[in-house]
């Protein structure tokens, strides 16, 4: 209902059992992505003139510095450590203590662990080749930048959120034979986190749901 704005995968769809874990959230995706895409995107395309767009406003001057800016920073590093050994230490530490189960110590733990290796690799990260060319380098190490700041904050929501649901398990939360167990009295919201910037607390958004017809219920995998 928003022109130019096409949803695809598991967040098309809000109609889910008990059953529904990673495998038909990826068959979704591939469903979506191979045969519905192509053509709602390319229908929107031909279906009415798009406007001209130029490079003259302030916002596309802004974006390109702030581009070029973090391009200049990753380079200028000249680290010992590749930046696949980072991004490998920091999968460890999301699966370790941010995967389906975790628990507050586990997630105090990896919030306490990412901030260091975030500060390793702005001061200690090697970024071979130059901004001129094609870089893949650069543009792996761009990545694991940016995975940098959204693990700390896969790790903070779950810390706000000490509840079980769904697939995502909270050691603390669960139900006498182990099921996950909801916490619907504090937690019944949509939220969203607004970045303020790293090392700055970001800021929860929350959007109340109601339920009149269908009420949420206590799922159990057994």
């Amino acid at each position: 209902n928003i022109p130019g704005l096409h949803v695809l995968g598991e967040a098309n769809f809000s109609d889910h059992g008990a059953n529904r874990l990673g495998a038909s959230a990826l068959m979704q995706g591939l469903a979506d992505g191979y045969f519905v895409i192509p053509y709602t995107i390319g229908h929107y395309l031909a279906s009415g003139p798009l406007p001209k767009v130029t490079t003259d406003h302030a916002a596309f001057k802004e974006a390109a510095d702030n581009a070029q800016n973090g391009i200049n920073r990753l380079l200028a590093v000249k680290g010992s450590r590749s930046i696949r050994e980072i991004h490998r230490e920091l999968g460890r530490v999301m699966w370790d203590d941010v995967g389906m189960a975790r628990s507050e110590a586990s997630l105090k733990r990896a919030l306490t662990a990412i901030p260091r290796l975030r500060e390793e690799f702005w001061h200690n990260v090697s970024v071979p080749g130059t901004p001129d060319n094609l870089n893949q380098s650069l543009e792996y190490a761009g990545r694991v930048a940016d995975y940098l700041e959204f693990a700390e904050l896969l790790a903070l929501d779950p810390l706000h959120r000490p509840e079980s649901c769904a697939g995502h398990f909270r050691e603390e939360s669960q139900t006498p034979d182990g099921e996950a167990l909801r916490d619907d009295a504090n937690f019944t919201y949509v939220a969203a986190w607004e970045f303020k910037g790293v090392g700055k607390q970001p800021e929860l958004h929350k959007e109340p749901l109601s339920f009149d017809e269908v009420h949420p219920t206590q799922r159990s995998y057994k």
